[in-house]
C-alpha cells in the first residue's frame, strides 16, 4: 500500500467505525425491541425499569433517570407519567427536601422485567455467539474507553462560523 493510500484509508477509519457503530447498534436495538415490545413495552420504558431496578430502594431522581439511559429521551418526565399510569413505577415527594421527587420501580414493573430477563439475555447471547470471550472482553474495554471519553460532550462543528453561515446560506437558496 503506497503512503497516499495508507492515508486516505486511515482518514477514512474513523467515518467508517462510526458507520459501523450505529449500524451495529440500529440492528441490534431493532433484536432487542423485537423482545421487548413482548411485554408491551418501549425499549426507553423498559431501559427505565432496569436503571430503576439497579438504583434498588433508593430510587432516582428524574434527572438521574435521564443521564443513566441510554438513548437521551427529551420528555422523561411524561415517559414517567405513562409508565406510573401502568403502575409499573411510583414517585414520592422527599419530606426531607420537598423539591426532590423520587422515583421507585413498582413490584408490578419488576415482575415484568423478571419476565424479559431470560429472553432478553438469550438474545444477546445469540447477538455475539459468532465472537470469542477473549475478543468481546476487549471490544467492552475499547467502548468503555471510546464512552467514558465522551460521556457528556455536545458535538463540536469544526467548520469556521464563516463556512457554516455560507453553507446556510446556499441551503436556503
Amino acid at each position: 500500500m503506497s503512503s497516499s493510500s495508507h492515508k486516505k484509508f486511515d482518514a477514512n477509519i474513523e467515518a467508517r467505525l462510526f458507520v459501523a457503530f450505529m449500524q451495529i447498534a440500529d440492528t441490534l436495538g431493532a433484536q432487542a425491541e423485537e423482545v421487548i415490545k413482548t411485554a408491551g413495552l418501549t425499549s426507553a420504558q423498559y431501559n427505565v425499569l432496569r436503571i430503576l431496578r439497579g438504583a434498588g430502594r433508593a430510587g432516582l431522581a428524574c434527572r438521574e433517570i435521564g443521564e443513566r439511559m441510554i438513548s437521551r429521551d427529551p420528555d422523561i418526565t411524561r415517559l414517567l407519567d405513562r409508565m406510573e399510569k401502568r403502575n409499573l413505577i411510583i414517585r414520592e415527594r422527599q419530606s426531607d427536601d420537598r423539591r426532590v421527587v423520587k422515583t421507585f420501580v413498582t413490584s408490578e414493573g419488576l415482575e415484568l422485567l423478571k419476565t424479559l430477563d431470560r429472553p432478553v439475555g438469550a438474545l444477546h447471547k445469540r447477538q455475539f455467539q459468532g465472537t470469542a470471550p477473549a475478543k468481546l472482553k476487549l471490544l467492552a474495554a475499547m467502548l468503555e474507553e471510546i464512552r467514558a471519553q465522551h460521556a457528556g460532550q455536545k458535538a463540536d462543528c469544526d467548520l469556521p462560523s464563516s463556512e457554516v453561515s455560507k453553507s446556510q446560506q446556499n441551503a436556503s437558496k
